[in-house]
């Protein structure tokens, strides 16, 4: 699955406004259904919960539908949350179905099965032309600015496109021989409250593991990961996890 959803990475497009001419199939919402099956978890023993009703069963006020992902509280909660919500998101991508990650909106149900609600992803029928069709059309910083140390430009240029919540883009990442280790930096402004930012800024590093990865297996790499539990310490950089590459 990683490995076809590669080229969709240079396509994807947070999308903002749908053309209410357009709607998405019964066909295409049970395959939807359907692939949020496969979904594949960073972290395997936390409980989760994914549900799909329409936009009126919540705050937002576009698209059609949100993909609604409910879960247990556990160490690294909130990047499994990122990592498996991005697949959906290139996978819509890939079906001409435009999405967002919506951050602020509310589902009317907050807990399912004793879960608790995370966040989701509204999408609706898009055209082909709404998509993205270019590189220069991406907002991101220089490669400099989130990658220090010799690595393939090409994982790297992947990585850089990486969404984020508000475009905060808070990874660093720091490369020596086979060993990639990647921060979260928590240095960054913007107009999300400095209380959420580590809430979102935490999905937001699950949705780049997934990025990262996608461009390694593209470019047949192997590796290992690993998580890093949050110390706590007092530094501008959390360890969020490393890889060995072979």
């Amino acid at each position: 699955m990683m490995k076809d959803l590669y080229d969709i990475i240079f396509k994807r497009k947070s999308m903002r406004r749908f053309d209410e001419a357009l709607y998405v199939k019964e066909d295409e919402l049970l395959d939807v259904k359907r692939e949020m099956e496969s979904m594949i978890p960073l972290v395997e023993d936390i409980k989760i919960r994914f549900e799909v009703v329409q936009r009126e069963k919540t705050t937002v006020k576009r698209g059609e539908y949100c993909l609604l992902m409910y879960s247990e509280e556990k160490p690294h909660y909130l990047l499994n949350a990122g990592y498996m919500l991005e697949q959906m998101d290139l996978y819509l991508t890939s079906r001409n179905i435009g999405v967002c990650w919506y951050a602020l909106a509310k589902p009317h149900k907050m807990q399912v099965d004793g879960l608790d609600y995370i966040i989701m992803l509204n999408f609706g029928k898009s055209r082909p032309q709404d998509f993205r069709k270019s590189i220069k059309q991406f907002r991101r910083k220089k490669r400099e600015e989130i990658w220090n140390g010799d690595f393939d430009s090409e994982v790297i240029e992947a990585v850089r496109l990486t969404p984020s919540a508000c475009n905060t883009q808070p990874w660093r990442f720091f490369s020596d021989g086979n060993l990639i280790k990647i921060y979260r930096n928590k240095k960054i402004k913007s107009f999300i409250p400095q209380s959420k930012l580590p809430y979102y800024n935490s999905i937001d590093m699950g949705i780049c593991l997934y990025f990262l990865e996608i461009a390694l297996i593209n470019k047949g790499y192997e590796f290992s990961r690993r998580l890093i539990l949050d110390k706590g310490l007092h530094s501008d950089l959390v360890e969020i996890a490393t890889y060995n590459i072979r």
